[in-house]
């Protein structure tokens, strides 16, 4: 029973894995079994719902800020394809997101640490590489995989206990989540930091600033979980990996046929 089963989720896998390959900006292989264009316009979807259920704010100077730094990270991007939308929340949440297609919010709990358009532009470059880098239709991939090969094994575990048939779903969920989800969801961040921090050098603006942002994020993230657990990296880790790439982004800073710096403060 245990030989054929591994060797059917293997297959399984590998079907898959042969069909559905792609491959992120920086050349790691995904895994992905949804199309672009499906993928886009649930993120249209999802965006129309999320912002019905959203106050948006009613600070015009403020959106144009948005509109102003999201442009010209868009344009650094070069998805000319998406049909980009940038809204500001009014909302404590300190949070912001790009869904495929360039569906961008900002939510104004998160001004306080961005403090200026060069922190907006590390912000917003790392939610447009989310969508550039096709990351959501990578997750959907993932969660379907799970899953089909959920389904499989308990299509394929007939005979045994209620107890084994339990305790081996509950293993496969462990190792789904801890295995491949978690991990992935990490270097989807890490990938989108590094994305994202050459997207808003390229647009004109100071990428120390990033390095300034996270280290704003840390400090209100005290009680945070073990980076094991954490769909994201820990801040430190973050930081240290932008700043191995920082000599590279201010070469791509000084490149930049406009220079921003710090651009508006707010």
């Amino acid at each position: 029973m245990t030989n054929r089963l591994n060797l059917g989720i293997i297959a399984l896998c590998a079907v898959w894995m042969a069909t559905g390959c792609s491959t992120a900006p920086g050349g790691r292989p995904q895994l992905m079994l949804i199309n672009e264009n499906e993928e886009m316009q649930l993120g249209a979807e999802a965006y129309a719902e999320i912002l019905s259920g959203e106050s948006i704010s009613v600070d015009a100077d403020m959106a144009a800020v948005v509109q102003r730094v999201g442009l010209r990270i868009a344009e650094q991007a070069d998805r000319p394809d998406f049909e980009w939308e940038f809204k500001l929340i009014e909302s404590p949440q300190i949070n912001a997101f790009c869904l495929p297609g360039g569906k961008i919010a900002v939510y104004t709990g998160i001004l306080p640490i961005m403090k200026n358009e060069a922190g907006m532009a590390a912000v917003i470059g790392h939610e447009v590489a989310h969508a550039v880098a096709r990351h959501g239709g990578e997750r959907m991939s993932q969660h379907m995989t799970v899953v089909a090969v959920q389904e499989f094994v308990d299509n394929n575990l007939g005979g045994v206990s209620e107890t084994t048939h339990d305790a081996a779903m509950a293993a496969i969920g462990l190792g789904a989540q801890f295995g491949v989800l978690l991990p992935y969801s990490r270097t989807h961040e890490l990938e989108s930091d590094e994305l994202g921090l050459f997207y808003a050098a390229r647009a004109g603006y100071d990428p120390r600033e990033a390095v300034k942002v996270w280290e704003r994020m840390s400090a209100l993230n005290q009680n945070k979980p073990f980076e094991f657990f954490s769909t994201h990296p820990a801040e430190e880790r973050r930081i240290d990996e932008w700043n191995d790439l920082m000599e590279d982004a201010l070469e791509e800073y000084e490149d930049a046929q406009t220079k921003y710096g710090l651009g508006q403060a707010f």
